[in-house]
């Protein structure tokens, strides 16, 4: 999946599939983790956020099932 590099504290890139609902999150320190089920309203909304880790921490984090892929 193709992420986009963000300016942000703790994340470093986000990708998102849009077929599938799967929000892809690489963290400055360490960890890139898939997030299923994410609706495409809720990925522009994270990216459109003047924080995007705030963003995450508030209405991803322990909303949607998530797997660590490296």
């Amino acid at each position: 999946m193709k992420r986009q590099r963000v300016n942000s504290s703790n994340i470093a890139e986000i990708g998102y599939d849009k077929d599938n609902e799967i929000l892809e999150i690489a963290f400055i320190g360490g960890g890139v983790y898939q997030y299923d089920g994410v609706p495409e309203d809720v990925y522009n909304e994270l990216m459109e956020a003047g924080s995007h880790g705030s963003f995450f921490y508030r209405n991803i984090r322990s909303q949607f099932a998530y797997r660590r892929i490296q």
